[in-house]
C-alpha cells in the first residue's frame, strides 16, 4: 500500500500521516495514535529508503566495535536491538582491531563523512577523549557510554564505578580484611580510573596504605584473571581477599585459588562487578559470587533510547545519567582468616 492509499483510508493528509509516522512534535498524540493503530490494522508500512531519501537521515547508528569485551559488547547490542527494532533504525558495527589513536581517528572521521550513520556511541572513554572533541567538531550526534572529563558537551550515561567498588572494598574491611587485592580493568579508561580511585578511598578511609604489589590493570578475560591472581597469591604476604573488575576476571581468580588449594569464600573472598551475562550468572558460580551488579543490556536499552531523544532534538546537555550499582552478597565472601600482616 502507497501513502497516498493509506492516507485516503485514514482520512488524512498524506502530509499529516507521514508526520504522524515520523513522530514530529506539531501533530497530536490523538492523531498519532489514530494512524498507528491504522497502519497495524491495514499492514501499511511506510517505503524505508523513501523515508530515508526525504527525511536526509540513514537511519542507523553506528558503533565501533574493539577486540576487547567482546561479551560485554554483545550484551550492550542485544540492549540496543530491543530499543530499535521497533523504531526501523539498523546498527552498523565497524570492526576496529586494535589501532593507534591515528588510526582510530580516521576511523571516525570516515564514518561521519560516508554519512552511513546518523548518530555514534562512543565506548570506553578516556578523561580526555580525542573522538568526542572531533565527533563534536564534525557536528555529529554521539552519545558516550561512560564519562569523559574533556570540556566538550557532550550526552552520557554511565555507572557509578567509583562507588561501586568502594561499597565493594569497604564490605571486605568490614569483614576484617587488609590484604586485598585489586584487578582492574584497561589503564586508561575513565571507568577504570574510577574504580582505582574508588578502590583506594575505601582502603585509605580505615587506615588501610594500598599496596601497588597488590594492584594490576587489563582486558577482562578468564587467562589474566587467573594470571594476577596467581602472582599474587603466591606472594609472601598473599591478599586474603580479591575485587575483580568483571565476572570473566573472577573465573580466573577462582581457578587460580583452587589451583593452590585455597577455597573461595574461607581462605580468600571474591567481588566481582557483574554485568549480568546470561551464560554466566553469579548464582550459579560455585561457591556463588558476590557481586556488584549492573545490567549491561539494559545499558544498550537506555543508551539507543537517549540517541532517539538526541536525533529528535534533545540538548546534549540534558542527558547525563549516573546509575547506582547495587551490591548482592553471596558465598564467596567471608571473614578474613588470620594473616601475617
Amino acid at each position: 500500500m502507497k501513502l497516498k492509499e493509506f492516507a485516503k483510508q485514514v482520512g488524512l493528509s498524506p502530509t499529516t500521516v507521514s508526520r504522524a509516522l515520523s513522530g514530529y512534535p506539531e501533530v497530536s498524540e490523538t492523531t498519532r495514535a489514530r494512524v498507528a493503530e491504522a497502519a497495524v490494522r491495514l499492514g501499511y508500512s511506510p517505503n524505508v529508503n523513501a523515508v530515508r531519501l526525504k527525511t536526509g537521515r540513514a537511519g542507523a547508528i553506528g558503533v565501533v566495535m574493539g577486540r576487547a569485551g567482546e561479551f560485554h559488547f554483545a550484551e550492550f547490542m542485544a540492549g540496543m536491538a530491543e530499543r530499535l527494532v521497533a523504531e526501523e533504525t539498523d546498527i552498523l558495527v565497524i570492526p576496529m582491531a586494535d589501532p593507534n589513536q591515528e588510526d582510530e581517528m580516521q576511523l571516525y572521521r570516515r564514518l561521519v563523512e560516508s554519512r552511513r550513520v546518523d548518530a555514534i556511541i562512543v565506548h570506553s572513554p578516556k578523561p580526555n577523549d580525542e573522538r568526542i572533541a572531533l565527533l563534536h567538531e564534525l557536528g555529529m550526534p554521539f552519545l558516550v557510554h561512560g564519562r569523559s572529563a574533556i570540556d566538550v558537551p557532550h550526552a552520557w550515561l554511565d555507572i557509578d564505578n567509583e562507588a561501586a567498588i568502594m561499597r565493594a572494598t569497604s564490605h571486605l574491611i568490614d569483614l576484617g580484611h587488609r590484604r586485598i587485592a585489586m584487578i582492574n580493568g584497561r589503564p586508561g579508561a575513565t571507568y577504570a580510573l574510577h574504580r582505582d580511585s574508588g578502590f583506594r578511598k575505601a582502603l585509605q578511609s580505615h587506615g588501610i596504605e594500598p599496596d601497588p604489589q597488590l594492584m594490576a590493570s587489563g582486558n577482562f578475560t578468564d587467562e589474566l584473571g587467573f594470571r594476577f591472581a596467581r602472582s599474587f597469591l603466591e606472594q609472601p604476604n598473599p591478599p586474603t581477599a580479591f575485587v575483580a573488575g568483571s565476572m570473566m576476571t573472577a573465573l580466573g581468580v577462582y581457578r587460580a585459588a583452587r589451583s593452590l588449594g585455597l577455597q573461595i569464600g574461607r581462605d580468600v573472598s571474591v567481588i566481582a562487578h557483574d554485568d549480568v551475562f546470561p551464560y554466566l550468572t553469579a548464582d550459579n558460580m560455585v561457591p556463588s559470587l558476590s557481586a556488584t551488579r549492573s545490567s549491561m543490556r539494559a545499558a544498550g536499552t537506555r543508551c539507543a533510547d537517549l540517541v532517539l531523544q538526541l536525533l529528535s532534538g534533545r540538548s546534549p546537555l540534558e542527558i547525563h545519567e549516573l546509575w547506582p550499582v547495587e551490591l548482592i552478597l553471596r558465598e564467596s565472601t567471608g571473614p578474613a582468616r588470620q594473616s601475617t600482616s
